[in-house]
């Protein structure tokens, strides 16, 4: 399986968020061992197989951590992420401020309630915040070439996996 354009995508979005990490910097309390961000998400195949992939070619299996709730991420131990190199793009973006469309057709911002406590809310715009919407949508596109490419017949483009089936495949 070829990962080479979700892999484009996911330092795409890891440039962007370093650039906003650093722009934020004062406002943002995201640092080793926070962890309340740290779910059980779903994610697309595509980032699935990729980090299936990513983490047989390590060499080492990562300790699951099965003490947390059902919500909880498997990967978190002692308040660090065991695939924090391969970790999906919905866990990159954490804390930033994340604009998107509502379901009203609205734009709406979000960030982590740690984060930006001090900060005027009027001060975000299009060149400081996550235009999450946007790279969702190649997300979404690049899944859907992937599941056609890779003939996985059992997923559809609007299907995600949980993180935690990871597990199995690993």
């Amino acid at each position: 399986m070829d990962f080479t354009a979700y892999k484009t995508l996911r330092n795409n979005i890891d440039e962007l968020s370093e650039k906003l990490e650093t722009q934020h910097k004062k406002h943002m309390k995201c640092k080793a061992g926070c962890d309340l961000c740290c779910m059980d998400y779903s994610i697309f195949p595509v980032e699935f197989y990729s980090i299936v992939e990513a983490l047989k070619e390590r060499g080492d299996k990562p300790n699951f951590n099965s003490n947390k709730d059902e919500s909880s991420c498997i990967f978190l131990n002692n308040h660090k992420c065991e695939i924090y190199a391969e970790r999906p793009i919905i866990c990159r973006t954490h804390g930033l401020p994340l604009l998107y469309m509502n379901e009203d057709n609205g734009w709406e911002l979000s960030a982590c309630e740690l984060n930006f406590t001090e900060f005027d809310m009027e001060e975000f715009s299009e060149e400081n915040t996550f235009p999450q919407d946007k790279f969702n949508s190649k997300l979404y596109l690049l899944n859907k070439e992937f599941i056609a490419k890779n003939q996985l017949s059992n997923y559809s483009e609007l299907d995600l996996i949980p993180i935690k089936e990871l597990a199995k495949d690993i």
